[in-house]
């Protein structure tokens, strides 16, 4: 078996994107790693790879660089995207919350949460 050959058994296409067979884990959490100048053992160590995994996934990387760079722009846009929505629509429930009467009861407990955070903050100073 040549290793393109390799290669082309352990990167599947997946729902998810580019993925080392067998694994959740896609070439764009490798190529994360990458972009921070990871050494090869630490990249493998942290997702459990065998070195025919990780050898194979890197082997991809290089002779796809293009096409697997362009794909992982891609996700990031996606994934920025995607927190900006939740960011958003976030902190439009917990300005709703914030906005809402205390319950009748808790008064107290308000009372010593204001205290301590108040405390808190003073001591930050």
């Amino acid at each position: 078996m040549t290793a393109h050959q390799n290669e082309q058994d352990i990167i599947i296409r997946t729902e998810r994107g580019l993925t080392i067979a067998g694994t959740r884990i896609t070439l764009y959490d490798v190529m994360y790693y990458l972009k921070f100048e990871y050494p090869r053992k630490y990249i493998r160590d942290a997702f459990i790879l065998t070195d025919e995994q990780i050898d194979g996934a890197l082997a991809y990387i290089e002779t796809n660089q293009e096409a697997v760079e362009e794909e992982y722009q891609a996700i990031l846009r996606q994934s920025k995207e995607i927190r900006q929505y939740w960011e958003q629509r976030n902190h439009e429930h917990f300005a709703r919350i914030a906005a809402m009467p205390p319950h009748p009861g808790y008064e107290a407990a308000r009372l010593k949460i204001i205290e301590q955070r108040t405390r808190r903050e003073a001591s930050k100073k």
